[in-house]
């Protein structure tokens, strides 16, 4: 029943994605708001397939790559229709949508079950560190949609090129300010993530702690951050340094998780 849960949020998602691209293709601006309808249903169906895993299996879907991902998408679904709110840029949802959609594929197609992994020390520090670090990596997707949106609109109106993009995306200042929101909300949970993931590492597994996998993926996440706030300091163009800075700091954590995924593969240790 959890999978087919997942399975039914997924295709809501989908039918958002759909609609949100069939808007930015023929101009229909009333589609943004069907598609956060979508959105809202397949939040709700996606947060009781998350419940029941937690009723079923006696355990938070924090473990494991499909658990961890369907979590992961649900958190960057929420950023996503808070940033979706009429007049705060409801159209970025064409980019986060489909990362939304991706995360839940990858998860429906593990299979959204339990690791089997034994549970010791995943008490309540590992869940803080978990569910911090979701937060903040939510925070940075929508930063990094915002961002790259904000990019292509201001390629499109420095070439004077009044196309698609520029009818269909928000201005200028609505996307710098999700992406500043984004990047100043996911901060604060990324550096919380880093601080109990230390902590909760050196109590229980000191020896793990030069080399640990995830830790070194949240902290380069955390230079990944901290690089986009010091691009908002100084003089220039600031907003755009930022929206850069969004961008190709995503695209350096989620290489870094691949090339730490593949590496720890054998063991099933890493997220």
């Amino acid at each position: 029943m959890t999978e087919w849960l997942h399975v039914a949020a997924l295709l809501l998602y989908g039918a958002a994605a759909v609609l949100m691209g069939i808007s930015f293709a023929r101009g229909a601006r009333r589609l943004p708001t069907v598609a956060a309808v979508a959105l809202v249903a397949g939040l709700l169906v996606h947060a009781g397939a998350l419940a029941m895993f937690t009723s079923q299996w006696n355990e938070l879907p924090l473990v494991g790559l499909a658990p961890s991902l369907s979590t992961l998408a649900f958190l960057i679904g929420l950023g996503t229709l808070i940033a979706s709110i009429p007049g705060s840029g409801g159209t970025v949802g064409l980019l986060l949508i489909p990362v939304v959609v991706a995360l839940g594929v990858v998860a429906a197609v593990v299979g959204v079950v339990p690791t089997g992994e034994p549970t010791q020390f995943r008490g309540i520090w590992f869940v803080l560190h978990v569910v911090f670090a979701f937060l903040g990596y939510a925070g940075l997707t929508v930063a990094a949609a915002a961002g790259l949106m904000y990019l292509l609109q201001f390629r499109e109106l420095k070439s004077k090129h009044f196309g698609a993009i520029f009818r269909f995306f928000p201005p200028l200042e609505t996307l710098d300010r999700i992406g500043r929101r984004g990047i100043l909300l996911g901060f604060p949970f990324l550096t919380l993530a880093v601080l109990v993931g230390w902590a909760w590492t050196a109590r229980f597994r000191a020896a793990e702690l030069p080399g640990n996998p995830k830790l070194a993926w949240v902290i380069v996440s955390w230079m990944v951050f901290l690089a986009a706030i010091l691009a908002r300091t100084g003089g220039g163009r600031k907003s755009r340094r930022a929206a850069m800075a969004s961008v190709i700091g995503f695209v350096v954590v989620v290489v870094v998780y691949l090339v730490l995924r593949v590496r720890t593969a054998h063991d099933g240790a890493f997220l």
